[in-house]
């Protein structure tokens, strides 16, 4: 990875990521700095979610963008009509585009270039789309920038392409994958980013502690023990914190009853469906249960497979996080879905629930592209500790500008010895 070079005209960091988590969560943070955000790719508004009222910060968004028109659709309802539909790279180029002004540009190029089920698919035009994004970076003026996508992104050549174009506008740059879990997300969900900032270091206050620890016995598929928690942290939130509260679901579309219950409607399983559901009754089964208890009722290509994900028509666990929410959520043979006692996929308002969003938070659409949206989302809460580390940047600016900071810079290079000279604060019963 590039090396920042240290520039004197750097702003000394005096506000933590961890006392504005704490600051936002007692109220703190809505009548303070104002500032503007640009969510780019955004879908439904998932990071525009954590960095907004939402979640108690006070971020002002003024322009997004998104292809999808029901995706643009929900971001309207939730945060003004201002999302833009349409090929990014097809509004930059039109002579009446006028990108506003803004604090920070936030947001996700399309991941699927980088996925590991498109590894392949050479000269993939998707994973150019990093560059459009920085055009807006520009063009807005922003000094700040969060750019969300799959953890290949981080080792794939396409991020040195982004460091050098970074690098040559100003910014210095620091990356992390961060699990949702970590930070009150019930939901094992891996995410990469790189954040860049103009007038400091970023490192001081990037990655975000955690602010959640598991329980002993899970194992990650990526591993970021460096990260340190903050003093007061908690044990995961679990699928049971998000959703035990919920009736059973009515119905099998839309109901004309508030939040929550207005998504929490089935579907209509066949019998045969049914009857594999009730096969395997106890959490955390699967379809390598159903084959043995079960092979009547299990698919001739199951029978065959001999190996793969045990995920795969699976049960939740009420006492873990869920495994990672993707578009089709609603069909338990495209992963671990099932309600964890009840014999039926999650609802849609249960995945939501699973990737933060608020009850309150709108979304339209039909079922197939809200659920698409929910997805497709980077989870909320774990956006607002992203936006929590943005804010400690913008708001030590603010201090410096007006002179009224009497407080200790933090540096990233004190912060990186910190942490290297530490032994991660674990919580006990944290796995190793």
């Amino acid at each position: 990875m590039l090396i920042n070079k240290k520039r004197e005209e750097e702003i000394p960091i005096v506000i933590s990521d961890e006392q504005v988590y704490h600051d936002r969560l007692a109220g703190r943070l809505h009548d303070k700095l104002p500032l503007r955000v640009i969510d780019l790719f955004a879908g439904a508004g998932g990071l525009s979610a954590g960095f907004s009222h939402f979640f108690g910060h006070n971020f002002t968004p003024v322009w997004a963008n998104d292809f999808n028109s029901y995706a643009a659709e929900s971001y309207n309802a939730n945060f003004g009509p201002h999302c833009r539909v349409g090929n990014i790279v097809d509004i930059l180029e039109e002579p009446t585009t006028i990108i506003p002004k803004a604090d920070v540009v936030i947001g996700g190029p399309p991941c699927q270039g980088f996925s590991l089920l498109n590894k392949n698919k050479e000269g993939d035009a998707r994973k150019q789309l990093w560059v459009p994004f920085m055009d807006v970076v520009r063009l807005s003026g922003a000094d700040v920038f969060v750019m969300e996508n799959v953890p290949e992104l981080l080792s794939s050549l396409e991020c040195r392409e982004i460091y050098t174009m970074a690098n040559s506008m100003g910014f210095k740059l620091v990356s992390a994958k961060l699990c949702a879990a970590d930070y009150g997300v019930p939901q094992i969900r891996w995410r990469a980013f790189i954040v860049g900032c103009k007038f400091a270091d970023p490192q001081a206050v990037f990655p975000p502690k955690k602010t959640h620890f598991p329980h002993k016995g899970y194992r990650q598929r990526f591993v970021e023990s460096s990260i340190p928690y903050i003093a007061d942290a908690q044990p995961f939130r679990t699928v049971k914190d998000a959703i035990g509260d919920l009736p059973a679901p009515q119905g099998t579309t839309f109901r004309p009853d508030d939040p929550p219950l207005d998504l929490h409607f089935g579907r209509t399983p066949t019998a045969k469906s049914l009857e594999r559901y009730r096969s395997i009754p106890e959490e955390g089964m699967n379809r390598v249960d159903l084959k043995r208890i079960a092979p009547e009722l299990t698919p001739d290509c199951w029978m065959r497979k001999k190996s793969g994900g045990t995920d795969l028509f699976g049960r939740l666990w009420w006492n873990k996080p869920s495994v990672t929410i993707r578009t089709e959520f609603y069909k338990p043979e495209k992963g671990r879905y099932l309600h964890p006692v009840q014999d039926r996929p999650i609802t849609h308002r249960e995945a939501a629930r699973i990737q933060s969003f608020p009850d309150e938070f709108q979304f339209t659409g039909s079922k197939v592209e809200i659920a698409k949206q929910i997805g497709n989302a980077v989870p909320c809460q774990l956006a607002a500790r992203v936006a929590d580390c943005v804010y400690a940047l913008l708001a030590s600016k603010d201090e410096a500008i007006s002179g009224q900071s009497s407080r200790v810079p933090i540096s990233g290079e004190t912060e990186r010895r910190r942490i290297k000279g530490q032994e991660a604060r674990l919580p006990q019963g944290l796995f190793v």
